[in-house]
């Protein structure tokens, strides 16, 4: 990374995932970056995406390694409780959907609440892995409802929240991720048909991709080889 200075502090939260681990190494290998530092539950005990609290204690507890220059949030699940995403309406059920949305959207939208305010009043990035099946625009297959719909409020949330980040820190860029088809647990029963690529892969282009991101009004929804996607 060249555009977040010489001695850039990181965090990586959900660094325990395949994508989030990768990207927790390849930042840590980087010499311009003084400080990487991981949040996961195996770092931080109790910590939980259902668990506001444990997320306000982390914060907390993280405080004194900031401020951060960049925060990636890589949590984030396709397939919870052992249940896969839904193909047809007839498959919709209400607890499933709101596991969904606790996990791939107000989990993460409680994760900017406490950990925004932690990054660095200049330049400053704070990235969430999205997924390109949460375009509403680019949705011309169905399916999928629960993860699609969860990853477009998701992206709400990041668009929302840009804007009032941005009020106290002009600087900062916030960013929607889409990571690519990765080889992980979460997306190899569902890769078929698609191209994969490894996490370090996926980590290298979604670095690149963030250091050449410029602060605009609002949220960004990127690709990780830098291509715009629609909402």
């Amino acid at each position: 990374m060249q555009t977040l200075g010489h001695h850039y502090h990181a965090l990586v939260i959900g660094s325990h995932g395949a994508i989030g681990r990768a990207l927790l190494e390849t930042i840590t290998a980087d010499p311009n970056c003084a400080l990487a530092t991981g949040l996961s539950r195996a770092t931080h005990a109790g910590f939980a995406l259902e668990d506001e609290a444990s997320m306000a204690h982390a914060a907390d507890a993280l405080k004194a390694d900031g401020p951060f220059d960049l925060i990636i949030d890589a949590t984030g699940a396709l397939t919870i409780d052992g249940h896969g995403p839904e193909k047809t309406l007839g498959a919709l059920n209400a607890a499933k959907l709101q596991r969904a949305f606790e996990v791939n959207a107000i989990g993460p939208a409680l994760l900017i609440k406490h950990f925004a305010p932690l990054l660095a009043k200049e330049r400053s990035v704070y990235a969430k892995l999205s997924a390109r099946v949460g375009s509403i625009s680019d949705n011309h297959k169905g399916g999928w409802y629960g993860y699609r719909a969860s990853k477009a409020a998701l992206n709400m949330f990041l668009q929302t929240a840009a804007i009032e980040i941005q009020r106290k820190r002009p600087h900062a860029a916030v960013v929607a991720l889409q990571p690519g088809t990765v080889a992980s647990s979460l997306s190899g029963p569902f890769a078929g048909g698609h191209d994969v690529i490894t996490p370090e892969v996926s980590a290298e282009g979604l670095l690149q991709t963030l250091d050449a991101t410029v602060a605009k009004p609002g949220a960004q929804f990127l690709d990780y080889r830098g291509q715009t996607i629609t909402w």
